[in-house]
């Protein structure tokens, strides 16, 4: 059983787009864009949905909160912080792009980590392409291509992994990658995200990004 008790969920319908809180999430909440059963978490998010504030694309996606439905954010320093999933792509948009995991900045627009799956026609299959902000004032930041050959519908894991010295380690598909970001993100409130963030916004409303997720879980050790 994956536990929804510490996220709620932004679903492409609506203006501003719908947001689902923790408790009602938890209880069982399920529709065309986003359900769950004792094994699996389903997203799906159509080019056509509607878009969260200074977004350019829709999302159907979970945002880390405490147990009580308020947002959760933490600095780094605090904890060994771990996003850790088990899933598998089933669906692209044109672009071949899905945002999968994220560390984001609560003050910004512009994530710390963002994980994508890029789908490529002529091999079809997927890379996993990690984006990562090593200082909060970087604009493009790193791209670092974690593994190639990923097919549609096969599983795979992820890890992102921020200890409390600032060591950022991502890992997907059996590979990983190490750095450290700046301590200008110390005091950064910080959050994790997870699910089916599309990267495209035309086309027919039967195309978009689907997701399935059977393990997606947040640690933070003290």
């Amino acid at each position: 059983m994956i536990d929804l008790g510490n996220w709620n969920l932004s679903i492409p319908v609506g203006s501003p787009p719908a947001t689902i809180e923790t408790p009602r999430l938890a209880q069982g909440f399920k529709d065309e864009y986003f359900s769950s059963d004792a094994a699996t978490l389903s997203f799906w998010a159509p080019v056509t949905g509607s878009k969260t504030a200074n977004a350019s694309y829709p999302r159907s996606e979970l945002r880390e909160t405490n147990t009580d439905g308020t947002l959760r954010n933490w600095t780094y320093s605090a904890a060994d912080n771990i996003l850790r999933a088990k899933l598998s792509i089933n669906q692209v948009p044109s672009s071949g792009k899905i945002v999968i995991g994220q560390i984001h900045n609560k003050d910004s627009n512009s994530p710390m980590v963002k994980l994508e799956y890029q789908y490529k026609e002529k091999s079809l299959t997927g890379n996993i392409v990690a984006k990562v902000r090593l200082h909060p004032d970087d604009e493009e930041g790193q791209v670092i291509t974690l593994v190639k050959g990923v097919a549609l519908n096969q599983n795979f894991t992820y890890q992102i992994h921020l200890s409390p010295g600032g060591a950022l380690g991502i890992s997907a598909a059996g590979y990983n990658w190490r750095s450290k970001v700046d301590p200008s993100w110390k005091t950064k409130p910080l959050y994790f995200k997870a699910g089916a963030y599309v990267q495209d916004n035309t086309g027919y409303p039967t195309e978009g990004g689907k997701v399935t997720f059977r393990m997606l879980e947040i640690h933070h050790k003290i």
